[in-house]
């Protein structure tokens, strides 16, 4: 691995023979803070490179089906960039038996972008030699012949996200079970047995996030325990979701019309997750959509 100068933008290229986890690690990257583009014509990175306020670390994913790729290009542009002040271009070379490829195509049933019309094996052969000077070259080579996703992700983030720069975002909404469950929830929280502010004349025009409703419903004996614990649980997931590589989650609480107690436990335990250090957003479906509705 080559060392960079203090502060320069990292500029990681990513290739190697189709099957070896070129996704998967332009994938980790991703997560990791880099801005990932895959397939672009090598010609055009100069361009990439000069584009105004781009400062964010950028990964490139570079095969045989970008349209103008030869090894001595990328070679050659690998070569242009280090001599440039304020970036440190890299290589990462994923490596892999042939057998363990041919494995992959047939579980898979794909058809190698080299040998569409041969055997799978034909095709691997092929690419294999010609990337074979930039096998040579490569700053970091991983074989992960006997490494699964999450092994490769642990390899990548160990090289190129040293400092753990992996986040998980996690989504807090609201929502009626009238209206159905919520499209792409992890984990839902019915809420229902809560005290109902709807049935109180003077609470039911107003919403969870009114202080007065909020009081009301956090008074029912049942709500401090329900949300320790709900919080519990979170504080004990999240920790493996993150591990296993998981960049997103999404918790949602259900109520009857989605306007009062779903709401008072999405804002508590939104808030609780931030005061732990968590990344949250908080969406209350019903609420939005009566927003839209009046305007």
């Amino acid at each position: 691995m080559t060392k960079a100068e203090p502060g320069a933008r990292p500029i990681v290229f990513v290739t190697g023979p189709s099957g070896a986890g070129r996704s998967s690690a332009l994938n980790v990257l991703e997560d990791a803070g880099f801005e990932v583009v895959d397939n672009l014509p090598l010609r055009l990175i100069p361009a990439l490179l000069d584009s105004p306020g781009q400062e964010r670390p950028l990964a490139l994913g570079i095969d045989p089906r970008n349209r103008d790729f030869s090894t001595t290009s990328v070679i050659d542009v690998l070569g242009r960039l280090t001599g440039v002040p304020g970036l440190a271009p890299e290589l990462l070379y994923l490596d892999c038996s042939s057998d363990v490829l041919l494995r992959r195509f047939s579980e898979t049933r794909r058809r190698h972008p080299l040998a569409p019309d041969d055997r799978p094996s034909e095709g691997i052969m092929r690419e294999q030699e010609m990337l074979r000077p930039l096998r040579a070259r490569a700053d970091v080579l991983i074989d992960t012949s006997d490494l699964n996703v999450h092994q490769l992700r642990t390899e990548v983030v160990h090289w190129f996200a040293p400092e753990g720069q992996h986040h998980l975002s996690i989504s807090v909404q609201s929502f009626s079970y009238k209206r159905g469950l919520p499209r792409s929830v992890d984990m839902i929280y019915d809420c229902r047995f809560l005290v109902n502010p709807y049935w109180q004349t003077e609470l039911r025009s107003y919403n969870g996030t009114d202080a007065t409703v909020a009081a009301y419903v956090k008074a029912d004996p049942r709500f401090d325990a329900f949300a320790q614990q709900v919080l519990d649980l979170s504080l004990l997931l999240l920790p493996a979701y993150r591990e296993e590589g998981k960049s997103h989650l999404s918790i949602a609480f259900g109520c009857t019309g989605g306007q009062h107690r779903s709401v008072v436990m999405a804002e508590t335990h939104a808030l609780r997750l931030a005061e732990n250090g968590w990344q949250v957003s908080i969406r209350h479906r019903e609420l939005d959509l009566r927003q839209k509705e009046e305007a």
